[in-house]
């Protein structure tokens, strides 16, 4: 998917790193996404899930808060306050650009900023978080040892994450000041909240507390099995899956223009792109529409989708419905229900006394067809005639030529 690069100015006055990660087509809805405390927004949940929400449609801005990655200014002056601002300023410039963001995401520190942002930010309508703490001054854990000093000092360089940081007498000061959770009780926006229950950096009572502060719709979501960076890649997308399915209802998305009678068809593309969350899974997006391919686990898949053959088989045995259906209805057949059952099997071909080919293995489907319906001998014969009609069975059993080339 096309990432567009740039900076805007932050709350501080700083420019600040930005990326939009943008769907092939015209995006549904944008989504703001905040990342982890000293983390950047090229962190691999960030780029994951952005690139899996892309993938359907939805653009995401991420952006490094000020002091982190290629953003301006000092980490040491930054603030809990000064990440909401930020995140604001960013929704001012997605507005500005292209379009409010309607939705809201954040990993850890960032799920809290986006909690706290989202009075300021009108249009959005959802917000999802990933392993959020449910008060801010939870990061203070992490230096935990060091605050006495911070506090008497002034400021303190930690080690987080094996990097060192300055942590200042303000920034302690401004995470004690918020009061999330009643902030939370405000919201009046729909809330995903998504946690790992192993999670030993944001405990899991974190998610608890913030749903019980929140009022309805929210939804709770388990990430079983993940750690609090989402470091493996099936758990970021599967977090991507679910917050774009949940979105979708709260989500003001272009209504569908019926295609007037006799206008010419238009062909679509069929975009498929590996998720990258299993061997095999990869999304398909046909239009406005999305399907899962994968392939079993018996070959290293994860079943989590059809496979290609699976799909090849769909095609034709939903072209045969329909084909079917359009002919019983012109003749006005009293044909009620159709149930086409297929498989696909390699034979060899001196087993195919039909065939042109005899030697080597041959692509074999089978197709078995029930009518529903008080129709006679005659009728049902008919139609099974016209089955071997549908337009792909017929590309099926012509001249193929498939033109490969490299993407520019």
């Amino acid at each position: 998917m096309p990432t567009e690069r740039f900076q805007f100015t932050g709350s501080g006055g700083h420019q600040l790193a930005a990326a939009l990660d943008l769907p092939e087509g015209a995006p549904v809805a944008f989504a703001l996404f905040a990342h982890c405390f000293t983390c950047s927004k090229d962190n691999l949940a960030a780029r994951r899930i952005a690139a899996a929400l892309a993938a359907r449609n939805i653009a995401v801005l991420r952006f490094d808060f000020t002091g982190l990655g290629a953003s301006e200014g000092e980490f040491a002056n930054a603030t809990f306050s000064s990440n909401v601002a930020d995140l604001v300023r960013a929704a001012d410039h997605l507005r500005d650009t292209y379009q409010a963001p309607a939705l809201l995401i954040g990993h850890s520190l960032g799920g809290a900023a986006v909690l706290a942002a989202a009075a300021q930010i009108p249009e959005a309508k959802a917000v999802a978080t990933i392993a959020a703490p449910s008060d801010p001054s939870h990061v203070a854990h992490l230096f935990a040892d060091q605050i006495d000093a911070i506090r008497t000092e002034g400021s303190v360089e930690v080690t987080l994450a094996g990097r060192p940081f300055t942590i200042k007498r303000e920034f302690l000061d401004d995470i004690a000041e918020h009061n999330l959770l009643a902030q939370i009780g405000k919201l009046h926006k729909a809330l995903l909240i998504m946690h790992a229950p192993g999670d030993d950096t944001v405990g899991i009572d974190n998610a608890t507390k913030i749903f019980l502060a929140a009022k309805h719709p929210k939804s709770f979501v388990s990430l079983d099995h993940a750690d609090h960076l989402l470091s493996d890649r099936r758990d970021a997308s599967y977090a991507a899956d679910v917050i774009a399915a949940w979105a979708e209802r709260y989500l003001e998305t272009p209504a569908r223009v019926a295609t007037p009678a006799g206008a010419p068809e238009v062909p679509r593309s069929v975009v498929v792109q590996e998720t990258g969350g299993g061997k095999f899974q990869n999304t398909i997006s046909v239009g406005p529409h999305r399907l899962s391919a994968d392939e079993p686990v018996a070959v290293g898949g994860a079943d989590s989708g059809p496979g290609p053959y699976d799909l090849l088989l769909s095609a034709l045995g939903a072209c045969t419905s329909m084909t079917v259906r359009l002919y019983a209805d012109r003749k006005q057949l009293p044909l009620e229900r159709t149930t086409v059952t297929l498989s696909h099997a390699k034979i060899h071909a001196e087993d195919c006394a039909e065939c042109e080919t005899k030697v080597g293995l041959l692509d074999r489907i089978e197709r078995v067809i029930a009518f529903e319906g008080n129709l006679d001998a005659e009728q049902r014969a008919k139609l099974i005639e016209i089955a071997d009609k549908c337009p792909v069975h017929r590309t099926l059993t012509s001249e193929v030529r498939i033109v490969t080339r490299m993407a520019e």
